[in-house]
């Protein structure tokens, strides 16, 4: 059974910074994409931040330049650096895994680390 679990998450001033960790497991699965999505309060998910398979990074417009996705040294963690927070982007962060299982592709959710931007 695959597990996904975050950490990292809690309250920060406005231009404040904090690493988001997400570990896969068993380490021994094939992933493929890694993302980030998050969740506002009485908004839908939205998609953060991706990290294809191949290495390709894409973020969306509103944390462009200052969010940045990596995979770690252990392929199966992925961390979300995010530097210059805002009030608007406190929310519960998801790290969404997409892995092979040879004859076909599944995603798989963390619980969420909740993220408050606050003075």
């Amino acid at each position: 059974q695959v597990q996904v679990v975050e950490s990292g998450g809690g309250l920060v001033q406005p231009g404040g910074s904090l690493r988001l960790s997400c570990v896969a497991s068993p380490s021994t699965i094939t992933i493929l994409n890694m993302a980030w999505y998050r969740q506002a309060p009485g908004k839908q998910r939205e998609l953060v931040a991706h990290l294809s398979a191949s290495g390709r990074r894409s973020y969306s417009d509103s944390v462009k330049g200052r969010f940045a996705i990596s995979r770690g040294d252990a392929k199966n963690t992925v961390f979300l650096q995010m530097n210059s927070l805002q009030y608007e982007d406190t929310a519960v962060y998801y790290c969404n895994i997409q892995v092979d299982h040879g004859v076909d592709y599944f995603d798989y959710w963390g619980q969420g680390t909740a993220v408050t931007v606050s003075s």
